[in-house]
């Protein structure tokens, strides 16, 4: 049985909170480095090799289930542990289906992530208490279709995160300054959700993110 601390690299978009989440693990794990996008975090984990990654759902660049698809390519063995801000199912269900080994939100405690990160790199699926019961009831078929929506279950990570900043009144060059991405390409995003979801225009594409309670 392995007792030495679990080896760590924290990946979230805000510096600040990766302080704290490293500050609250001092002497419970050991954090080997830390990532605020996408392309740094596939980098430091390559670099660093860790237990287990530490990942944000929502980043600049496709997020956490991204950050999975590119280190899984070369290392498919890679455990992630999934820390968010957000209980929303879908968000769930993405990382998850993507590859991460649990999903806690950020409420936990510092002793009780550390645990989990044990737990994970041991192989244990872990999930925060709220979220084990529906992530259980989406694999085994029976959540609804209002619950795990298979129109949004067909948009990409990037797909969605348009989505959601049109709902919120983004202009399309304030969408590309906050994913860093360029306005034709924004553009491009736009018009993809458009021709998946069946809609027409940013109207109707608000409306429909409203209604699925995608924006706050």
């Amino acid at each position: 049985m392995t007792t030495a601390q679990p080896s760590v690299v924290i990946v979230d978009d805000h510096e600040i909170f990766r302080s704290g989440v490293r500050a609250e693990l001092e002497g419970l794990v050991d954090v080997r480095g830390e990532a605020g996008t996408v392309e740094s975090a596939v980098r430091a984990i390559a670099a660093e090799r860790p237990d287990v990654v530490l990942l944000d759902v929502h980043m600049p660049g496709g997020g956490g289930v991204e950050v999975i698809r590119h280190v899984a390519h070369n290392n498919p063995a890679q455990r992630f542990l999934a820390l968010s801000v957000s209980d929303a199912a879908e968000d769930v269900i993405a990382v998850i289906r993507a590859g991460a080994r649990g999903y806690v939100t950020k409420t936990i405690s510092g002793p009780d992530l550390a645990d989990a990160i044990r737990r994970v790199r041991a192989g244990d699926a872990v999930f925060s208490p709220r979220l084990a019961g529906f992530v259980l009831d989406a694999f085994a078929g029976q959540m609804t279709e209002a619950e795990v929506d298979p129109e949004l279950d067909q948009l990409t990570v990037r797909e969605r995160e348009v989505l959601r900043l049109i709902a919120r009144g983004y202009l399309y060059k304030e969408i590309a300054l906050e994913l860093s991405i360029s306005a034709k390409t924004v553009e491009a995003h736009v018009s993809a959700v458009l021709r998946k979801l069946q809609l027409s225009n940013r109207h109707e594409l608000s409306r429909w993110a409203v209604e699925r309670r995608l924006v706050d």
